[in-house]
């Protein structure tokens, strides 16, 4: 994983909905300069969450690899 020991997952599209490969990670909100403090989101049982910052619904998918998004793009590399 590129740069985060968690993965961080932003949303510069604004959209409603963004499933997730993992429980647990980081919402950053947009790409900086735009972003929001970064946000630990941890859905335990759930399959679903809400950051409560931008409101950004993700949805987990098990079948989706830590830095695959759907829609695409939504993985936050620090690096690149």
């Amino acid at each position: 994983m590129a740069g985060h020991p968690i993965p961080h997952f932003s949303n510069d599209a604004g959209h409603a909905t963004i499933t997730v490969g993992v429980k647990e990670f980081m919402c950053c909100g947009a790409n900086p300069p735009h972003d929001h403090p970064h946000v630990f989101l941890d859905m335990g049982d759930e399959a679903e969450i809400v950051c409560s910052y931008c409101s950004t619904l993700y949805r987990y998918d098990a079948s989706l690899k830590i830095s695959e998004t759907k829609p695409e793009g939504c993985f936050f590399d620090e690096a690149a």
